[in-house]
């Protein structure tokens, strides 16, 4: 038989498209022709795989070689089709039997001994694998993520012999398998949060509702540490959520921690980080901090010392859910659907509206420093709010705790279980039409809002994220209706968008 054909998984964005592996042996001189727009790392693919085929003992034939991975207009890059193209040939030439392929999908990269080593992108992989039915040859370093999804269909080797022996049925391999490991420290406990009541409300309502949140206030006050409690005031992910995520990070170049399986992802880049390491991209194209905190917290802190156009990027994701990275040769689409808590001071020196007056900016820099996050993304943060500075009786170590996570989780769980049994969804992510169902307002109410979008010059947008903040705050209450109390709070939380003051 001259002719073989296996079967691999490219990897784009966070999806494997299939690619068939074509091997045709021809007469002439020897050589060794890849087609099927290769880059020049699957082009040294040749090399790896020769010697790897002579290294497992197995004879490399001195014929006319062509390789074509299909389709033809999807780019390869990376080692991951070096073992289909080694079984490819070894079928080709008639060392293994061509009907051992058909059902059997393989991903790896080969050293020149013929061992097995890991590739990146596997749980989308064998996602793809799983729904089409194929049994999945991985990489042992592979395994415990191919285990995540291939529901027993896949099965780890070390070396390109290991896999001959399997598929020759005279040697078996160890299925893959995902190890018991430890789980992650508790999340931080919100106890530790001194004082600041206004700010744990508004953390619990962004908790309930899926809400962005910004948080102005000077130095020290704690906006920092509030963030990084709300990851465990959030329900743990479903297995839908924990894949997706997983998924994203088996692209990246960080990898799957199992440790934090069904945890939120909490991400924290720094004010430098450039709109590429925040959207994703790169020429061959990987996720951002925003895709990495898919179904977590993403937490930008001192936002107003982060550029314009790097915060603009986040506009259209806050929207979708979704972040579309497009190159002259590829395009790649990774999910974002994050929670955004940001926060900022409220002048250069920190210290604005402080009772203290220790400020020195003047009205223009303040409104300057303030202008530099854009009527449009502001429009997106459902929750804006002034964090005081801490008075000294609540530093003291004797100082009475908050009310611990748990308690507070307790309310967000019961308010999310409210809201997914009346519109299957949580409230940040209703649609229009879904707000205009669910977050009813009387006469009366209706005319407060009316009043208060005209005095604020807020934006339809704005006006709906009123509404479903409303809704959220109802549920807590474990209210059927939105009373004028939660509409009240809820506008509330936009007074600053119009420069009020971040103190008091």
């Amino acid at each position: 038989m001259n002719l073989a054909l296996a079967h691999s998984r490219a990897r784009a964005g966070v999806h494997a498209p299939a690619v068939r592996v074509e091997v045709h042996l021809g007469g002439g001189l020897p050589n060794f022709t890849l087609v099927g727009l290769p880059a020049a790392a699957v082009r040294e693919s040749r090399e790896r795989v020769r010697s790897a085929i002579a290294n497992a003992q197995f004879e490399f034939p001195q014929r006319r070689i062509t390789v074509n991975l299909a389709p033809a207009d999807l780019p390869k890059d990376g080692g991951r089709y070096d073992l289909a193209i080694a079984l490819g040939i070894l079928a080709a030439s008639g060392q293994l039997p061509v009907q051992a392929l058909s059902d059997v999908e393989v991903l790896g990269e080969l050293a020149l001994t013929g061992e097995l080593k890991p590739v990146d992108g596997v749980l989308p992989a064998a996602l793809a694998a799983a729904r089409e039915g194929r049994r999945l040859i991985v990489p042992a370093g592979n395994g415990p993520e191919a285990a995540l999804a291939a529901g027993g269909r896949a099965w780890t080797a070390r070396t390109l012999l290991e896999v001959c022996g399997f598929l020759q049925e005279t040697h078996p391999l160890p299925r893959a398998e995902t190890p018991v490991v430890a789980p992650s420290a508790a999340y931080p406990d919100l106890a530790d949060v001194r004082g600041q009541a206004a700010a744990r409300r508004a953390l619990e309502i962004a908790a309930a509702g899926g809400h962005h949140l910004l948080l102005i206030g000077p130095p020290g006050c704690g906006k920092t540490l509030l963030a990084s409690r709300l990851p465990g005031l959030l329900p743990d992910t479903s297995e839908t959520e924990a894949l997706e995520t997983a998924a994203v990070h088996s692209v990246s170049r960080q990898g799957i921690d199992l440790r934090h399986w069904h945890r939120r992802p909490y991400r924290a880049p720094h004010h430098l980080a450039s709109a590429v390491a925040i959207t994703g991209g790169g020429s061959d194209p990987r996720p951002g901090e925003i895709s990495l905190a898919h179904n977590g917290v993403l937490f930008l802190d001192e936002i107003a010392e982060w550029s314009r156009h790097t915060l603009d990027v986040l506009r259209q994701p806050l929207e979708s859910g979704v972040v579309t990275v497009s190159r002259a040769a590829r395009q790649a689409e990774f999910p974002a659907r994050f929670q955004l808590v940001a926060a900022m001071n409220p002048c250069p020196c920190g210290w604005a509206g402080d009772p203290s007056g220790r400020c020195g900016c003047s009205a223009e820099v303040v409104q300057r420093y303030r202008g530099k996050l854009s009527g449009p993304l502001l429009d997106r943060i459902d929750l804006h709010l002034a964090v005081p500075r801490l008075p000294p009786q609540d530093l003291r170590p004797d100082a009475p705790r908050g009310e611990p996570t748990a308690a507070v989780r307790e309310r967000v769980l019961a308010a999310r279980a409210r809201q997914l049994a009346r519109a299957g969804t949580i409230n940040s992510q209703l649609s229009q039409a879904d707000t205009e169902t669910h977050c009813r307002l009387t006469d009366k109410d209706q005319n407060l809002l009316e009043q208060a979008v005209d005095t604020l010059q807020l934006s339809a947008r704005a006006l709906h994220r009123i509404l479903r903040v409303a809704r959220s705050i109802a549920d807590l209450a474990a209210c059927e209706d939105i009373s004028t109390v939660h509409l009240a709070e809820a506008i509330g939380y936009r007074l600053l968008d119009r420069g009020a003051p971040a103190q008091g």
